[in-house]
This record gives C-alpha cells, structure tokens and sequence, in this order.
C-alpha cells in the first residue's frame, strides 16, 4: 500500500509503498482510509523544526485527519463493525490513568498521538484502536468528515464558554479560527471579530460569517475593539499562538470576562498577569484537543444539521499522489484546509 513518510530525520517527507497491516491487536480496528486531510502539525514534522526533532522518530507514517472504512476488526472490538464509516480522535488514551478514569481522557497522563507518536493515516490502510473511532452521521460527507478532529478543536474552544447573545474576539483566522467564527455564530453570539494579517484569510473570515476583521499591522487592535463595543468583548477565543494577539487580546477583554486559549506559543512568553487577568477578573481556559465524546457529539450534530458549512474552510481536494502540491499549499499559506482522496 502507498503510505506517505517521514523515513529520516530531516525535512520533506517521502511516498513509498509498504506492507499493509497484517495482524491486529483484540481492540484495533483496520480503516481503510478514503480521505486524509493536512493539519500544521503536519507542516511542522515536514519542516522538521525543534519540536518535530524532539518528538518524532522515524521512519513513521505521518497524518492524523481521517475519514475512513472499516474493514477488519480485532476480536474484542465491540463498538464498531465492518462497513462503519468513522473519524478518528487523535488523542489516544491510556484508560487507567487518574484522567482516563474522571473524564477527561483527553489529557490522559499517557497520551500518544497518532501519526506522532504512532503510524498515522496518510496511507490506504491504517490500524487504529477501536477507543478512538467516531461512527460519523451518514449525513456528513467524506471531505467534512475528514477534518471533524480540527473542527472540534474549535467546538472545544469555542464552546467552553457561553457565547448566546456574547461579543466574541477570535485572534486568528486560520482554519481552525474560521471554523470557530461559524461555531460562534451557530451558538447565538451577537458579534463576532476575528484578527488576521493574510489578504486571503482576511477574505475567508468574511466567508465565514465574521462581522468584522480587523488586521492589527494595519489598526490598533485594543482601541479598535473599544471604539466598536465600548466595553470590551465578552469573550476571547485565542487562535494564533502569537503572543503580541494573546496579549492585546486580554486588554480586549470586558472586566470579568473569559479567555479560551487554543494556540500553542512554543515556548515561555512574558505578559503581565496582575493586570491582564488577576485584578481584571479574567477567567482563563487552556484548551487542548477535544474532549472525549462530547465535543465530538457537538460536531456531529452541527455538521449533520448544516450549522456549518465546512465548504468555505476546505478550500482543497486532491488526489493522494499529489499531496506535494498540498503541502506547498500549506506552506505558502495558500489555502484552507487540504483534503487528501484515496478513493
């Protein structure tokens, strides 16, 4: 089967054909895998930055982002059967650990990663444990369903909080930011801002439903927010892992409002907490992930009943053998979401 690679340390990645899994373990389930979409962490290991050289040991078959058939199971899966369309979580759990066994497996002591810390998706089949598959509704196409596990990132994120009737800051319109201005919107916020600096993705937010997009090279992100809504919105959902956004983005936040932080910074960043969240009454949530099932319920539900309209984030849909043009894509930030199909 063709699977694409990271085979040595170093950038790129390779595409080459290997041995179709064999011999599953009693609770994994064999997908075979009919569309793959790219995710930045992908971009990451491609690029083989510092953390990608810390974390990932190859040769490994990379990918996270599923929508596929199962085709075999072991002989203790019970949940799902042969013939099942499913989605992926990415987050695979240990279930003993302390947060396995109080609800939040997503932030399970003994996380893998898969396609990280395990063979991943972006080959024809793939073996995945039964704990992770979401049985998708019938109602949600292949190409959406792929990219459910990010989508839920900004259910997560987004949902955290409640947004009915709330002013709502997202710093950040990538496609995770821009799914989260259709989940605000679906959730009865009554603004919805978004920041970004790329000319397309400016346009994309406006696609997506934002009221207003701000590009803070061009404005005064904090005084514009006040001249809008004079005190400030109710809610940051923090999407760019920039710390200039993170920082003026809790000055926009009112007196006793709520941050909900998804972006990754890399590394330690210096802002003052006195002012910015302690004497100000900020409440502040770390997101990670998804949590395990229900956020993923939420998705489903959102997606099945045409809330959101994923059309206007998966901007790609190409072939497997041409998942050089989607990385290139990815790179020059050229795109949205890039959907992979090996049907």
């Amino acid at each position: 089967m063709k699977a694409i690679l990271k085979e040595n340390a170093g950038p790129g990645f390779t595409m080459r054909d290997v041995n179709k899994p064999e011999k599953l373990g009693p609770r994994d389930v064999l997908v075979k895998i009919r569309r793959a979409s790219i995710c930045g962490t992908d971009v990451h290991i491609y690029k083989w930055d510092e953390w990608s050289q810390s974390r990932i040991k190859p040769p490994l078959i990379v990918g996270h982002e599923m929508a596929g058939e199962v085709v075999e199971v072991g002989e203790a899966v019970t949940q799902v059967k042969v013939g099942d369309l499913v989605s992926a979580e990415t987050h695979i759990p240990c279930e003993h650990c302390y947060q396995c066994k109080t609800g939040r497996m997503h932030v399970c002591k003994n996380l893998e990663i898969l396609g990280v810390d395990r063979n991943g998706v972006f080959t024809e089949y793939a073996v995945i444990p039964e704990t992770v598959l979401w049985k998708f509704s019938k109602e949600i196409p292949l190409d959406f369903a792929s990219v459910m596990e990010p989508f839920g990132n900004a259910v997560h994120t987004a949902l955290v909080s409640d947004l009915t009737g709330k002013k709502v800051l997202i710093t950040g319109s990538g496609p995770i930011g821009l799914m989260a201005i259709q989940v605000a919107k679906a959730a009865g916020a009554s603004l919805v801002i978004t920041t970004e600096v790329d000319p397309l993705r400016i346009e994309m937010a406006k696609e997506n439903g934002a009221d207003i997009v701000i590009n803070p090279l061009e404005q005064d992100l904090v005084k514009s927010i006040y001249t809008i809504t004079n005190d400030g919105v109710d809610i940051l959902l923090e999407m760019s892992g920039n710390k200039k956004a993170l920082e003026d983005g809790l000055k926009c936040v009112t007196m006793g409002g709520e941050a909900s932080l998804l972006g990754i910074f890399g590394g330690s960043i210096d802002i003052n907490l006195d002012s910015l969240v302690i004497m100000r009454g900020i409440t502040v949530y770390g997101i990670t992930g998804r949590r395990m099932f229900d956020t993923w319920k939420v998705a489903d539900e959102l997606l099945k009943n045409k809330k959101v309209d994923l059309s206007k984030v998966v901007t790609h849909v190409l072939p497997f053998d041409q998942w050089e043009k989607g990385f290139e894509l990815m790179l020059n930030k050229k795109c949205g979401k890039v959907v992979l199909n090996l049907d």
